[in-house]
Formats: C-alpha cells, structure tokens, sequence
C-alpha cells in the first residue's frame, strides 16, 4: 500500500517540485514551493467549492432544521424521516461538506510528506530518468527563510489566516424559547471554540514542522479565504437579484 502511494502520488508530486526548482530562477525552493501550492489548490479547486458550497447550503436551511427537531421532539423516527425529506427536496446531502475532504486527503498526505521529507539528499534518488538531478536543493529562500527548519513568525502568521478562513464561513444564532435550543447553543458553543482552538493548534503544530510545510499550508490557507470570498460574494449577488 505504501509502494502503491508513493508511485501514485508521493513521486509523481516530488518530481514535479524538482522540475520546478530547475526552472525557476535562482533555484528558490520558496517560489517552487508556493507555484506547486497554487497548481495543487486549482486541482482540488472543484472539490473544495463543493464543500463550501454544502457548508453554506447547510447554514441557510438551519431554520427549518431547527423547527422540524421542534416540531417533532418526541417523535425520533418522524423527525428522521422529515429531516431526510427536507434534504431530499433541497438537493442536499448532510454528508456533503466532508466527502471532498476525504476525497483530497491522501493528496494532501503526499503534499505534507513531500515538503517534510523531499528536501533531503536522499530523496532525489526518486527522481525520474528524464529529470535533471540538481544534486542538491537549497533550503534557503528569499535569501534569509531555511525551509528546512521550523519558524515561529511563519507559524504565527498561518495560524492568523486559519482563524481568518474560519471566521468567514457563515453561522446561525440558535434558536431561543425552543425545546432542542439548548443542544443548538452547546453546537454553538463549540463552534466558538474551534474558531479560536483551530488558530492555536495551528501554531502550536506549526513550530514543530519544518518552514517549507508551514509555507503550503499558509498558502493554501490564503487561496481557501480568496475562494470562500469569492463564492460568498456570488452567492450574496445571486441573493440580491432574486
């Protein structure tokens, strides 16, 4: 199974990255690395909106949500029944936000091991026959930043734009007054929490990694917020001329 991940994604991602970094001008793994980012976020780009968009699809059908549970409070099977109803008329699938993560995960696993573990020495004996063998990659990028090795204004800075991304996705106030509303505020609650705890764990991982993984993942983190800004605006627009 390793053999298998590796061959499919682990080495084909790799090679991509070494012949970037022959390419590029000056050899900096920095730009290779924020270039691969980039083309890797635009192929998973269709799975991501599909999560955004359930997310947000979710957020708007609260309300009916909340007074079918209600409605039916003492009556589990119903409420079942009639949840699944009401997913069904609106095209929805509960599901629906975490398939496209799963659906990128072992992407992401091969990203994270080839920018944890790719810039060593011993990796390049991955290489394909038909890429240029560097000899070496140099960690150091922007002429001050080694990739190699953790840094705690990098991790800071992503763990800022982790809490910005989520910040962004849309949320409803539970409903007062209600039977189940205090289920609803505990969820929210939680919410809360993940919005702050999510940021520090980001950092808290984050000064343990080396730079060059903490740099896609800032990056990455950048274009999520650019694509939710982007997808929201539409969607406010389209809300607007309806």
């Amino acid at each position: 199974m390793i053999q298998l991940f590796n061959t499919i994604l682990y080495q084909p991602l790799f090679n991509f990255l070494v012949i970037l970094y022959n390419i590029i001008p000056g050899h900096d793994i920095g730009l290779v690395i924020i270039i691969l980012t980039i083309i890797v976020r635009i192929i998973l780009y269709p799975f991501a909106a599909q999560s955004i968009k359930a997310q947000k699809a979710l957020t708007d059908l609260q309300p009916k949500i909340d007074e079918i549970k209600e409605k039916y409070k003492d009556q589990k099977d119903k409420m079942l029944q009639e949840m699944t109803r009401l997913y069904s008329e609106n095209k929805i699938n509960p599901f629906s936000s975490c398939l496209p993560l799963l659906i990128q995960l072992p992407l992401l696993i091969a990203v994270y091991q080839v920018f944890k573990s790719g810039l060593g020495s011993k990796s390049l004996e991955m290489l394909y026959s038909f890429v240029t063998n560097p000899g070496h990659i140099n960690s150091i990028s922007f002429g001050f930043l080694d990739l190699s090795k953790p840094n705690l204004v990098l991790a800071i800075l992503t763990g800022l734009a982790q809490y910005w991304q989520t910040k962004m996705l849309p949320t409803k106030t539970p409903p007062k007054n209600i039977s189940g509303s205090k289920d609803e505020s505990m969820a929210a609650m939680m919410n809360k929490q993940m919005l702050y705890f999510m940021p520090l764990f980001t950092v808290f991982v984050g000064v343990t990694l080396p730079s060059g993984l903490l740099l896609y993942w800032f990056i990455s983190t950048i274009f999520t917020i650019v694509q939710q800004y982007l997808f929201f605006r539409k969607d406010k627009k389209g809300s607007m001329h309806n």
